[in-house]
């Protein structure tokens, strides 16, 4: 079996078990208060040039969104993202059972443009019922984007502009962080993110880390009661330093970048192959998510040899399917699944 259908199958990098091996013995503060996530968040601030970030460390993305999103708004307030978000369509109704609206904007290859923000907004305004609709309180984007796409520094500015007209939030999911800022040709690195974002998460999950998120609060904008309000959420882990360490393992000498840059390295040997034998790709993805039409031919030739991920049905009866590759996948793979193609 070729394993393609998603970047966090994989375990951890072997750097990380090794420091986890070296805390065997150590008496650890909990709740995230220790000596790993200190340092984790020191080398995140230094990385972000934002040395007055608020750094905390959550398990998983999914608590992370919903955590974030909760406590940003307001009771009467949701959460506008593009119709193909992340939180919209995989987050299996997670922002709504806190009690959230997603306030649905049209994709632009999953990116939100400025304009369409703009439009929600004085939708909203000009309402004469605007009392009894919810009010977008915030904006949800994610880089890279569900289909792996990428935002220019130009479009996070332009949408962190229309953000603070409107006093809205802007909150990047940062799960696929890694691959993105190792992509090709992308002018948008953790200081850009720093500078245009409220708040933003650096994806360890799908990044070498056996699991965990680094949340980065970048303008003094830590809610308040922050780790109570996790324990609420039924999200703070006792063994907080457990993230902690791994980030700290991650932003020592460059790792999440080198991890990142194999992931992409990858996907541009899997993407120039698939072109080479006449695939059609659906999106033109800089990222380590390599979008296909499949036929039912090709669905069944793939059944039982190759694990990819399902991602929509297409009117004509095609199918788009997705080869993820990540911060561990062997060249000799690549070469498997295009050969087996």
């Amino acid at each position: 079996m070729l394993y393609f259908a998603s970047d966090y199958m994989e375990s951890g990098h072997e750097r990380i078990f090794r420091r986890f091996l070296e805390t065997e013995g150590e008496h650890l503060t909990a709740y995230g208060s220790d000596k790993y996530c200190a340092s984790a968040a020191e080398k995140i601030r230094a990385a972000c040039a934002c040395p007055e970030a608020e750094v905390r460390f959550l398990s998983g993305g999914t608590q992370t969104n919903q955590i974030v999103i909760d406590l940003l708004l307001a009771p009467w307030q949701g959460v506008a993202a593009a119709q193909t978000g992340h939180v919209n369509t995989h987050e299996a109704g997670a922002i709504e059972w806190s009690g959230r609206k997603v306030v649905t904007l049209p994709g632009h290859e999953g990116k939100v443009d400025p304009a369409d923000v703009r439009a929600l907004m004085e939708l909203w305004r000009a309402d004469g019922s605007r009392e009894h609709i919810v009010e977008p309180g915030m904006l949800y984007i994610s880089h890279p984007t569900e289909y792996g796409t990428l935002y220019t520094r130009a479009e996070l500015a332009a949408l962190a502009e229309v953000c603070r007209e409107y006093r809205l939030p802007l909150y990047v999911d940062g799960a696929r962080l890694g691959s993105g800022l190792a992509a090709r040709g992308t002018d948008v690195t953790l200081p850009v993110l720093a500078e245009y974002a409220d708040v933003f998460y650096i994806g360890g999950t799908k990044c070498g880390a056996l699991f965990g998120e680094a949340l980065v609060f970048t303008k003094k904008n830590l809610p308040e009661r922050f780790l109570t309000r996790i324990k609420q959420h039924g999200a703070l882990l006792a063994k907080g330093w457990s993230v902690g360490l791994q980030f700290d393992e991650l932003f020592t000498d460059g790792l999440y970048e080198k991890l990142g840059a194999h992931a992409i390295d990858m996907a541009e040997k899997l993407k120039s192959g698939l072109a080479a034998k006449g695939y059609a790709f659906y999106i033109d993805s800089p990222t380590n998510q390599q979008f296909i039409v499949a036929d039912d031919a090709l669905l069944q030739k793939l059944d039982g040899e190759v694990l990819y991920g399902f991602w929509e049905k297409l009117p004509d009866g095609g199918t788009v399917i997705r080869f993820a590759t990540s911060w561990a996948t062997k060249e000799a793979d690549v070469d498997a699944l295009l050969a087996y193609l």
